[in-house]
């Protein structure tokens, strides 16, 4: 069965986002770059929130643009042919390999584990995130900490009342002092 994953980069002190709805603090450094190049290369599909899907919108055209170096085209490469399944409230309509969720998250997730195919289901956004957490749908949780502290903004990990056991699976330190933490849930 399909593993759920949840991975995004997040402030030392544990905000997707600053208050001001920023997260230019996450600018990669080229090492931390090709982690994500091959973290994506794991996906079989990504459910995104409407405020990660309208951020990631860029990655639709830009290999069109001349100023991308390597790694951000053999980013665009792996994203824009790859399935995504948008939760929104809002959106009437979705571009390129995306869909608009037909049910409820739980319901997507449990559909997605059981269909033939390959490659985890991410999930993107920390609201996306809190849901599948409270429904104890997520299998591992992959933060990618950043040296800054914003002071408030969207936390990455849900608050709510729910405990969840955590076993450390990896860890990696980066030169420009990112730090990614991979745990597994514990059943």
């Amino acid at each position: 069965m399909r593993k759920v994953t949840y991975s995004m980069g997040m402030s030392l002190d544990g905000y997707i986002v600053g208050p001001d709805g920023g997260f230019d603090w996450t600018a990669p450094d080229p090492d931390v770059f090709r982690f994500w190049i091959d973290e994506i290369r794991q996906v079989g599909v990504h459910l995104l929130g409407r405020r990660l899907y309208e951020t990631m919108l860029y990655w639709e055209t830009a290999d069109r643009e001349a100023s991308l170096d390597d790694a951000e085209r053999e980013w665009a490469a792996l994203w824009n042919p790859l399935p995504k399944v948008v939760f929104s409230s809002t959106l009437s309509a979705v571009q390129g390999r995306a869909r608009l969720a037909t049910g409820g998250l739980a319901e997507e997730i449990e559909r997605l584990r059981t269909e033939p195919g390959e490659g985890e289901i991410a999930i993107g956004g920390a609201t996306l995130a809190a849901q599948a957490a409270a429904s104890g749908l997520i299998d591992e949780y992959r933060a990618v900490v950043h040296p800054v502290l914003v002071g408030g903004g969207i936390p990455f990990f849900p608050r709510g009342e729910r405990r969840e056991n955590l076993e450390l699976a990896g860890t990696r330190t980066f030169g420009s002092g990112v730090v990614h933490l991979h745990y597994r849930v514990v059943r």
